[in-house]
């Protein structure tokens, strides 16, 4: 049985938009560790699934399509927002 995590996309931390940061995406857990190629030296595998990201609007939606395809899954909660509230005139204190 596939494994499946469900979980909010991050804010991009090289910008400073917060655009796409509402689709729910799923992404399958790695069956197997990836190993090194000899030859070139990059990691790799067989497992082709750890390829697959799938967008949805809503967890609701995520949620349905991991139990209509029957894979298990769990829900990462997404990060909690923090606000850093200062002002312009806070730099010359």
């Amino acid at each position: 049985m596939k494994t499946a995590r469900i979980y909010q996309r991050p804010k991009n931390a090289m910008q400073s938009g917060r655009a796409r940061t509402d689709l729910w995406m799923l992404e399958f857990e790695p069956r197997t560790a990836q190993q090194p190629d000899p030859l070139t030296g990059w990691n790799g595998g067989s497992d082709t699934t750890n390829q697959v990201r799938l967008g949805f609007p809503t967890l609701e939606a995520a949620k349905a399509h991991a139990e209509r395809e029957g894979y298990a899954y769990h829900v990462v909660p997404a990060p909690e927002r923090k606000l850093k509230l200062q002002a312009y005139a806070d730099n010359f204190r």
